[in-house]
């Protein structure tokens, strides 16, 4: 099974993918972005865009999340934002075609939750801290530009099942996310304190340059 963590930027996909795997035995990460930020990697600055419009990122995803679906038995998470109906269906559709069980989650939450959970990220919680709260998230600047647009596509009815999450926690979401897709989590044992320093963590692995 293919569990897909759709959603705004700061909306909480990663965080997701990671308590699921925690907490789901012999499950795998399987991030789309690591390919997107090695096409990056290779190509000349000048000619980088969004590598999502690049048709070799969604053909190696593709690629990659049909092996790791058709050659171990554990259930991959894919953590990744799409709101291209057309690129959509180049992946997810092809792997649904292919007979695998993909199941697709719309990590949904207000503007302004949203917003505070990029000021949370660790280079805008440095921010806040030096500048105030006030500060505005320069280098989150692209998330909160393509916020308005990610929110309103990822309504519609083509990216269901929609879970908001605005007043859940991380391990919430995911315990409604296994339970939606007939999984079995292992039971959520953190404290306030090891939750916080868990999820600081995971967004620290994921700082990318």
């Amino acid at each position: 099974m293919l569990l897909w963590i759709n959603g705004p930027f700061g909306g909480g996909k990663t965080q997701t993918a990671h308590e699921l795997a925690r907490r789901l035995p012999g499950s795998h990460v399987c991030d789309p972005e690591v390919v997107g930020f090695g096409l990056h990697k290779m190509t000349p600055p000048a000619l980088r865009g969004d590598f999502q419009d690049l048709p070799a990122w969604r053909q190696g995803v593709f690629e990659v999340l049909d092996l790791a679906l058709s050659k171990q038995d554990g259930t991959v998470i894919a953590p990744m934002t799409v709101i291209e109906p057309a690129y959509f269906a180049e992946i997810v559709g092809r792997l649904r075609d292919r007979g695998h069980d993909v199941r697709h989650f719309a990590l949904l939450a207000s503007r302004e939750v949203v917003l505070d959970r990029l000021r949370e990220r660790v280079f805008g919680h440095v921010t806040q801290v030096l500048l105030g709260k006030a500060a505005p998230l320069r280098r989150e600047s692209w998330a909160v530009r393509a916020l308005d647009k990610c929110l309103d596509r990822l309504a519609g009815p083509e990216f269901a099942e929609h879970l908001w999450t605005d007043d859940i926690t991380v391990a919430q979401v995911a315990d409604r996310i296994a339970e939606s897709a007939g999984l079995a989590l292992t039971p959520y044992t953190d404290g306030p304190l090891r939750g916080r320093v868990r999820r600081a963590w995971v967004g620290v692995r994921h700082i990318r340059f």
